[in-house]
């Protein structure tokens, strides 16, 4: 999920942290790297009962277990990540991040951990191409990067924001929207829990998605991607993957 938006504010906050982020050898001496996500975004990272579950919840998992330390998971709302992240109040963020230029000023991601896109979903015989929004109302999650995308190819009136993407997608089952744009996966899940009532369209753009650590943070970003480039490599991502999705998300 490209999940920016409200930049100049986010951004403005960001730059209020001031303390020293945990570099990678404090980090490894203390045994545990500290790991935020917003688990509300099945199948990445949610909660059944009690228990985060997930495809980046496993992937962080094998990271850190690849590094040799215990993974603590930290659930915040979405907007509060990389705010969170900059007040060292966590190390790592791993939340479906969509990698943008004015993200990368303000963090700094790792490589890609998977590729998607914003993919058209709407109730059965509802538009299902970029032609066919044009004048229909499309809703996502508020504070995403999905915001921007949709005014970019539809215009500002094209957009309805909701607090969540469920809360999108009862607007649009309940016909106050005709179309929901939101990360390729999630909607893919969301039309097999709702069979017969919504479908797929085109995918609207295109995204890469990484994991953040507070700018500056080398050491620790040198050790994320050594230790994703390995899972990569052994077939513990492939394993996650096709668990997940029934097929290799890595970009190509």
């Amino acid at each position: 999920m490209n999940r920016t938006a409200r930049a100049s504010l986010l951004f403005s906050l960001l730059a209020l942290g001031s303390a020293q982020a945990r570099p990678w050898q404090e980090i490894k001496a203390s045994g545990v790297i500290k790991i935020a996500t917003n688990a509300e975004f099945k199948p990445f990272t949610y909660y059944e009962g009690n228990t985060m579950k997930g495809f980046e919840y496993d992937l962080g998992n094998a990271l850190a277990k690849q590094l040799g330390v215990k993974a603590e998971w930290v659930n915040q709302p979405f907007d509060s990540l990389l705010i969170g992240l900059n007040q060292d109040r966590f190390d790592l963020v791993i939340s479906s991040h969509g990698i943008t230029p004015e993200r990368q000023k303000a963090v700094d991601f790792s490589h890609p951990h998977y590729c998607s896109g914003g993919l058209i979903v709407s109730r059965i015989g509802g538009p299902k191409t970029g032609a066919d929004l044009k004048g229909k109302t499309v809703a996502t999650q508020i504070g995403t990067t999905y915001v921007d995308q949709i005014r970019k190819i539809l215009g500002d009136r094209a957009v309805r924001t909701y607090p969540s993407n469920a809360a999108a997608l009862q607007a649009l089952q309940a016909g106050r929207v005709d179309a929901v744009v939101n990360e390729k996966f999630y909607n893919l899940a969301a039309i097999k829990a709702n069979k017969g009532q919504l479908q797929a369209g085109d995918l609207l753009f295109q995204e890469r998605i990484g994991m953040a650590v507070k700018k500056g943070n080398t050491s620790l970003l040198q050790a994320v991607n050594g230790a994703l480039a390995t899972v990569m490599k052994n077939g513990v991502y492939a394993k996650l993957s096709q668990s997940y999705f029934g097929q290799d998300v890595r970009c190509k």
